[in-house]
């Protein structure tokens, strides 16, 4: 988790939330066989934006997960979990 915190991206074993860096689609379209979990927030900063953000995308396994667009990085994370 620390790793991944100081490169702006908080998660847990099962999944993460990054930055707008993240390519949603990519996982989505080309990587689907990995079934990652993972979730984008777009114009954050810091950790404590990213948490607070909602998310504009994820992909289609964190959506089986409960994880939706719209929801916060934090409530996110904690579904992860």
């Amino acid at each position: 988790m620390r790793k991944m915190l100081e490169r702006g991206a908080a998660g847990s074993a099962a999944g993460y939330i990054m930055c707008g860096a993240l390519d949603v689609a990519l996982l989505n379209e080309r990587l689907s066989d990995r079934q990652i979990i993972a979730a984008r927030a777009t114009g954050v900063k810091t950790i404590g934006e990213l948490l607070d953000a909602p998310l504009e995308s994820v992909t289609h396994t964190a959506e089986e997960m409960g994880i939706f667009a719209g929801m916060t990085g934090r409530d996110a994370v904690l579904k992860m979990m």
